[in-house]
């Protein structure tokens, strides 16, 4: 079983992301990934991102959403974890609009370790002291601490 300390990291975690629309924010977490990982090309990124969007979105609820991909030269599950300024609109189920994000990105070939990772991810979330943990976070390690905490 895969832990989200093995794929998520401080250098990932971000607070306060003044993101404004739902594109804006795919757009600055393939910036993220790409700063943090040269080998992943922003644009690809992105791109995926959007076209697992168009498939349905990927808003989880209460505030949650969780986009995920497939990507080639992805090696290994990537994981960031953003608290945005502002909520925005990200279509979720429950119509509520997204503060906070956990980004899933998982090698082309990944089949069921990204589902089970997805599970974990959605099951994490569900826990509303955790929710408002994130959401109080002062700063990212603040934040990564949180995120590590809750799925310990």
């Amino acid at each position: 079983m895969i832990h989200l300390a093995d794929i998520l990291s401080p250098a990932r975690s971000r607070v306060n992301v003044q993101g404004g629309s739902k594109k804006r924010v795919l757009e600055l977490i393939a910036q993220l990934f790409a700063e943090d990982q040269p080998s992943l090309d922003s644009n690809q990124l992105f791109n995926s991102l959007i076209a697992r969007e168009k498939l349905g979105s990927t808003g989880f609820g209460n505030g949650i959403a969780i986009p995920h991909c497939r990507l080639s030269g992805c090696d290994q599950p990537l994981g960031a974890i953003l608290h945005l300024e502002s909520p925005v609109d990200f279509d979720a189920i429950d119509g509520a609009p997204v503060d906070l994000l956990f980004v899933l990105l998982v090698p082309d070939a990944a089949t069921d370790e990204h589902l089970v990772l997805l599970r974990q991810i959605a099951s994490l979330f569900d826990n509303e002291p955790l929710r408002e943990r994130l959401r109080q976070a002062s700063d990212n390690q603040a934040l990564y601490e949180a995120v590590i905490a809750g799925n310990a």
